[in-house]
């Protein structure tokens, strides 16, 4: 059973009780100091028989505990009763992103990764009850997120993307959509909605992306292209220096947007291929290609069901403050043969 408050900002007031508590040791003493200034306090008491300082105490404890309970009451405590599945309807969206050296060239401000990582930020925003997940690739694929709906652990995971995570170098574009594709839930209910979103510059080396993203579309995956870079190509930093990367003839290596490369994946994969040269209108292009898509049910868990507790509180409230208006702060004559509240 899950216990909150519903209004726990109204708990700071709490801090009343030790100010209260403080000024009224404060006025015991001062008044006891201007008593000293009469005459002895011993003799004083006998002028004063009906005086009770321990009834003057109980009242202002039972005072304090009723204040206590009245802050509880606006701070609203609360118990969950039920733990509740809810069903609701969302696709399941794999990030494929190309963290190879050619996505650190410049080409695009201030280059192809952070561009990249700019646009994954502004669909997740975007998204709503989708679950996402994220696998970066150069020569081989890697998970950098499971599969999930955590969007502030998405875009936390997304910034520490760097190209030097993966060693092996090369931009594999068929395995990471194998990896992609093994990366969704297996439940039956949740084969509808599935979209895999690769983001690359498109020079593909390894293996034959085409036909692996052929096979994911029968499967009923759909997949997406983001074509990153200038068709015209451009120089790859080299990093750790202001030189460019070279091959072993010297000559400076130009890395160019494949957009023909980006596009048949995407014919294969029965999705879109969009040129990312504007960040906005390729999020709003990719967004309403997602709408399309037929979604799945997306499970997720929570304490839907909360019942209030403040009823109690305030019945005790109302005993102790009907309690402590009944006790007197000087003794009653009708008991003065007893010693209790001496």
């Amino acid at each position: 059973m899950l216990f909150r408050f519903a209004n726990p900002q109204y708990l700071y007031l709490l801090i009343i009780i030790p100010i209260l508590v403080g000024w009224y040791t404060y006025t015991r003493i001062q008044r006891k100091n201007a008593l000293k200034k009469f005459g002895d306090i011993t003799l004083l008491k006998n002028l004063m028989p009906g005086e009770s300082k321990i009834k003057q105490n109980l009242k202002f404890g039972i005072l304090l505990l009723a204040i206590t309970g009245v802050i509880f009451v606006i701070a609203r405590p609360q118990f969950g009763s039920k733990l509740e599945t809810v069903k609701k309807k969302g696709l399941e969206v794999m990030i494929a992103l190309d963290i190879s050296n050619s996505m650190m060239a410049q080409d695009i401000r201030p280059n192809r990764l952070e561009k990249s990582k700019q646009m994954l930020y502004k669909l997740l925003d975007e998204l709503n009850n989708d679950k996402f997940g994220v696998i970066i690739f150069a020569g081989q694929p890697f998970t950098q997120l499971p599969i999930t709906t955590d969007y502030q652990a998405a875009k936390m995971f997304i910034s520490s993307i760097q190209p030097g995570i993966i060693r092996q170098q090369g931009t594999a574009i068929g395995a990471a959509l194998e990896l992609a594709s093994r990366s969704f839930s297996e439940e039956e209910e949740n084969t509808k909605g599935q979209a895999v979103i690769i983001i690359t510059d498109g020079e593909n080396h390894e293996d034959d992306a085409e036909k692996i993203a052929k096979e994911m579309a029968a499967k009923g995956i759909q997949i997406n292209v983001i074509g990153i870079g200038n068709p015209q190509g451009s120089p790859i930093p080299m990093e750790g220096s202001s030189g460019m990367k070279k091959d072993k003839n010297g000559n400076t290596v130009i890395t160019k947007l494949d957009e023909s490369m980006c596009q048949r994946i995407a014919m294969a994969g029965n999705g879109i291929y969009i040129h990312a040269d504007n960040t906005n209108d390729a999020i709003t292009a990719m967004q309403k290609e997602l709408e399309k898509i037929s979604k799945g049910d997306v499970d997720s868990k929570q304490y839907s069901e909360y019942e209030e507790q403040f009823p109690p509180i305030v019945w005790i409230v109302l005993v102790l403050l009907i309690i402590e208006t009944i006790i007197l702060e000087r003794k009653n004559g009708l008991f003065k043969g007893f010693k209790l509240f001496d």
